[in-house]
């Protein structure tokens, strides 16, 4: 059985202004989410769960189910606000999502394979998906076995100004992640070392080949059913709260405290792009341009 791609797309889009989960990157048209599945395609997984909003289900299917058709099998949920584990109403008024750990959720009964979960709005690489397919291929009869894909830091930076990244912090073989680090405002400096935090006393500076989460995560089936009773919890103790959301990472970090999965970090050399605001639209549509380029991808990629 063939691994799932599943990519979260039902983030609202504030920042940037618009649905830029289907906004034209490359030169035909191409939306940042096309080349993540032309790369899946290649690597060999066998489906495409797409995690998206009601209000635009019927623009997703229009656009991506005809595209796909013979290509790869499709299917679209979800991330429904009512949809949530048995023995939880929210009776509450709230428009944002619950966030990624939820967003994953929503797919139990659709995915019944490993699977990768990844961002709409973020360029991984050909590379990055092959080794994802390859780990969990090796690894589908193992349900305590989950991994990540990590960049090097120097890989993920932004000519525009700072980021913010999850460095992993792994174990002493170096394999294995024991949590995710958060760091705030990396920036390289006119010195040429890489600093987070403000420009004081509280700043650090970061290894360049530092391995950083661009939420790119590898999951056994097995993931759902861990992860029901953590999302439980979170509903009933921050649902209350306005701007709380159920995070992959901490659930990660939950499981891996429990001794309850391992998480291989496996790294790509791939230079990471993505977008957030409408200023990178871009930076990301140049990278894209070099990769073709480059005969990394057609310049026409469904044609």
């Amino acid at each position: 059985m063939k691994p799932t791609l599943m990519i979260l797309a039902a983030g609202m889009g504030s920042r940037y202004g618009g649905l830029k989960q289907m906004d034209a990157f490359g030169p035909s048209g191409e939306a940042i989410i096309d080349y993540s599945i032309y790369d899946a395609i290649r690597a060999g997984f066998g489906k495409v769960v797409f995690i998206i909003r009601e209000d635009f289900r019927e623009q997703f299917v229009q656009v991506f189910r005809p595209k796909l058709d013979g290509k790869i099998e499709t299917a679209f949920v979800n991330q429904d606000m009512t949809k949530l584990p048995a023995g939880f109403q929210f009776k509450g008024d709230r428009t944002k999502p619950w966030g990624t750990g939820h967003a994953v959720w929503v797919a139990k009964e659709e995915i019944k394979e490993p699977f990768a979960v990844i961002n709409a709005d973020d360029f991984y690489g050909f590379s990055a998906l092959e080794q994802m397919n390859q780990f969990l291929s090796n690894n589908a009869e193992h349900a305590d076995r989950y991994c990540t894909v990590s960049y090097y830091l120097k890989n993920t930076l932004s000519e525009h100004g700072s980021v913010n990244r999850g460095v992993c912090a792994v174990d002493e073989t170096g394999k294995f992640l024991k949590g995710v680090v958060e760091r705030k405002n990396i920036a390289r400096r006119p010195d040429g070392k890489i600093y987070a935090g403000p420009a004081d006393e509280n700043e650090v500076i970061l290894d360049e080949d530092a391995l950083v989460s661009m939420n790119m995560w590898g999951f056994h089936p097995s993931f759902f059913e861990k992860v029901e009773p953590m999302l439980l919890q979170f509903l009933e103790t921050q649902a209350h709260l306005a701007g709380s959301e159920f995070y992959i990472p901490n659930a990660i970090q939950e499981m891996i405290d429990a001794d309850a999965v391992s998480v291989q970090v496996l790294s790509s050399r791939e230079n990471w792009f993505g977008v957030t605001y409408p200023d990178d639209k871009p930076y990301v549509q140049e990278q894209i341009n070099k990769l073709i380029s480059d005969g990394a991808y057609p310049k026409a990629l469904w044609s």
